[in-house]
């Protein structure tokens, strides 16, 4: 990016009001951190409790899932230069947050992720309480050590249709990218 091109990317993330925005290796003091600038940036917004312990809520969750379903991959680069790479934006306009996430996954998991947040998106209030307790009676876990009720719960807690995208990359990895409203 030419030193020219900053004040028109400043402007971007003006415009579309983020008021976070990383993009890079994802660990647990990053989401400290962000957790933390986004604590402040709601105190200063003066964001009511309860939509700030909603905000925080999915962005615990968001987190784990990048944290837990990563891919260590990045299609540009060497293997030599594999990381944890993520991103996250967080947008605060009309009284609204917006949380979006992206990452890189493997194009054989694209399928089952579907099928996933299309079922979750399917269901109302009610039916995503009943899937929740269902998976939790159950007790099983994900081959990555997880319960499989992440998208569930941001679902519930963001009280909107997870919005998504997946764009194919390469023929074996796309990028997911996954919009969470809550308003």
């Amino acid at each position: 990016m030419a030193i020219s091109d900053v004040y028109d990317f400043y402007r971007r993330m003006e415009d579309d009001h983020i008021i976070l925005s990383f993009k890079g290796a994802f660990t647990e003091d990053l989401l400290t951190s962000i957790l933390h600038i986004v604590e402040g940036k709601m105190e200063d917004l003066q964001v009511d409790t309860k939509k700030k312990k909603r905000v925080f809520n999915v962005l615990v969750e968001s987190f784990q899932n990048l944290y837990h379903h990563i891919e260590e991959m990045a299609p540009d680069r060497g293997d030599s230069e594999k990381d944890n790479s993520a991103m996250i934006i967080v947008k605060y306009e009309n009284h609204r947050f917006t949380i979006i996430t992206g990452n890189f996954v493997n194009s054989n998991r694209i399928p089952e992720l579907r099928h996933k947040l299309d079922t979750v998106n399917a269901l109302n209030d009610e039916a995503l309480r009943e899937l929740y307790r269902s998976k939790l009676e159950n007790g099983g876990r994900t081959e990555k050590g997880t319960a499989g009720l992440g998208l569930i719960d941001i679902a519930r807690k963001s009280k909107n249709k997870l919005d998504y995208e997946i764009i194919d990359v390469t023929e074996s990895i796309g990028f997911f990218c996954l919009s969470v409203l809550i308003d």
